[in-house]
């Protein structure tokens, strides 16, 4: 039987404290999304409204299948920073007329749009999973273009985001831009090289120079509508594919668009005789993950709650334990899983997952890695043991891995062990977070420690004597830079996760993502590793 039996006792004290500590963290969490669900503010919601104007999300809305999930995407970008939670921008994947698209809609109740430097890593990081993925990319326009104030960050990189329209576009992935306002200077150029473009009556203005600077500029006096309105866009330059005569009609419109794309998925999604759901209740998630990430769990316990009928084939259970790996369907995917059994990866572990990685590439099998590392075990038994060496060829076969990966950090994601676990700089598909992980060099009392340590040793090079005060000082501000900047939430706000999720999620986001990297054609590579050292 490959059938995973729960061992998680869900009367025990550390099962309610453990889930106590999640629900905290989940109503902290709750409060972040918040800020980027209020926009500019009620004040700057209500004049977007008097305007006659639908907000981002409502637009989002009538825009996909009625009932279908929209899977939103960096909700938390620029957190943190100067600007505001969300950076005006909402990203995502969503179901228009059965076809799985990238959503951006600018939020222009927040500058009126306008984009800073979290706006453009945050629609790069959009367009880079459209291409992967080959999801057609829908842009809802409503911007002033760049916040000026912050130009010095944006011009020289923003740039790419053109440069990913005509990508996208020659390699035949669909792009449509529906302008709802403005969609001036560099903006205008979202419209200007996207495959169908969609303005709106006496709402759409786009144009490189508004009329103050065309005054500034040449001389000329125009007015907006003769400059950039929709109505001149569709008559005199042809601009526009479509004139919407409200924002309704608009969005209609677009669902048109994308009906008649034929755009189809490279592989047929899982017949519903093929998805049966876990064994066991998700809810239970919010109790696995202890408050201190120094105790172990099972994460086979978090398996068990979000595979198809809880069924786990383990490979190689017996030998590498710190890591549990195995074969099973996730929402009628079949997919690989790397799982951190015990925090530290060892050399057995390490040269396990080299094979495994290497097995799902021969097999065209996904990859998901769940994340509850502190890294590569040190010390002299291991150097000497061949830590280094066993931890490199694992690296080695997760970077030229070509199968698809998530992975979804849960507890800790220290050091190398987040490189080796597929970690943001790995390029996986798609990777979230709990709101109980952590990722950093190391943890913050270690790190403390060690630069304590040199300290010491600085000082008695020199003759020093030693500072205790000081030092305890300087290790408590450390510690606590370290946590802080450990913290999902921070992560999170640096686009270094796509989303912090609730754990009772995690099934429904992972089949979301599982069924969007489905439609793009993937294999995987066969014999193409870099060199092992044995």
């Amino acid at each position: 039987m490959t059938l995973l039996a729960s061992a998680l006792d869900t009367t025990a004290p550390d099962y309610a404290a453990n889930r106590e500590a999640m629900l905290g963290k989940l109503a902290a969490l709750a409060a972040e999304h918040a800020k980027a669900l209020a926009g500019g503010g009620e004040k700057y919601v209500e004049r977007h409204r008097g305007r006659g104007k639908l907000l981002a999300r409502e637009r989002i809305e009538l825009l996909l299948d009625p009932d279908t999930p929209f899977l939103e995407l960096s909700p938390l970008a620029g957190w943190g920073s100067e600007y505001t939670v969300g950076a005006s921008l909402v990203t995502g994947i969503g179901v228009v007329e059965g076809v799985e698209c990238l959503i951006t809609a600018n939020d222009p109740t927040v500058r009126g749009g306008a984009s800073n430097p979290w706006t453009l890593k945050k629609a790069l990081r959009a367009n880079e999973i459209a291409f992967a993925n080959r999801l057609p990319c829908i842009s809802l326009v409503e911007s002033g273009g760049a916040d000026l104030p912050s130009q010095k960050e944006i011009f020289i990189p923003g740039g790419a985001l053109f440069r990913d329209l005509t990508r996208l576009s020659a390699a035949g992935i669909p792009t449509l831009a529906v302008v709802f306002g403005n969609s001036t200077a560099g903006g205008a150029y979202v419209p200007g090289m996207s495959d169908h473009v969609i303005m709106v009556k006496e709402r759409s203005k786009v144009f490189l120079a508004g009329p103050p600077l065309v005054r500034m500029a040449t001389g000329e006096e125009s007015d907006d509508e003769s400059l950039g309105g929709a109505e001149m866009h569709a008559r005199v330059s042809g601009l526009a594919d479509h004139f919407a005569v409200d924002e309704h009609d608009a969005l209609r419109q677009a669902r048109r668009i994308v009906a008649r794309l034929g755009h189809r998925k490279a592989y047929p999604d899982p017949a519903p005789h093929e998805v049966a759901p876990p064994a066991y209740d998700a809810d239970e998630l919010l109790g696995i993950v202890p408050g201190d990430l120094k105790s172990p769990f099972d994460p086979r316990e978090v398996i068990a709650r979000i595979v198809d009928g809880s069924d786990f084939d383990e490979f190689k259970p017996l030998y590498g334990t710190s890591l549990a790996t195995g074969w099973a369907r996730l929402h009628g995917y079949p997919v690989g899983i790397l799982a951190n059994a015990r925090g530290v990866l060892f050399s057995a572990e390490s040269q396990k997952a080299a094979q495994f990685v290497q097995l799902a590439n021969q097999r065209d099998i996904p990859l998901l890695f769940l994340h509850n590392t502190t890294g590569y075990m040190v010390g002299s038994g291991y150097e000497q043991g061949g830590i280094i060496k066993h931890g490199a060829m694992m690296i080695n076969a997760v970077s030229n891995s070509r199968v698809p990966h998530l992975s979804v950090l849960m507890g800790a994601s220290y050091g190398a062990g987040h490189y080796g676990m597929c970690g943001r700089a790995y390029d996986p598909r798609f990777l979230f977070a709990w709101p109980s992980a952590k990722s950093a060099v190391m943890g913050p009392q270690q790190l403390a420690g060690v630069l304590s340590i040199v300290a010491r040793q600085s000082a008695a090079a020199k003759g020093q004597s030693y500072d205790e005060e000081a030092d305890a000082g300087l290790r408590a501000v450390v510690e606590q830079q370290i946590e802080s900047e450990s913290l999902p939430v921070f992560l999170s706000g640096r686009l270094y996760d796509d989303a912090v999720i609730d754990p009772r999620d995690t099934r429904t986001v992972l089949g979301l993502c599982l069924s969007a990297i489905h439609t793009a054609p993937f294999e995987g590579v066969r014999g193409g590793f870099g060199v092992f050292r044995m």
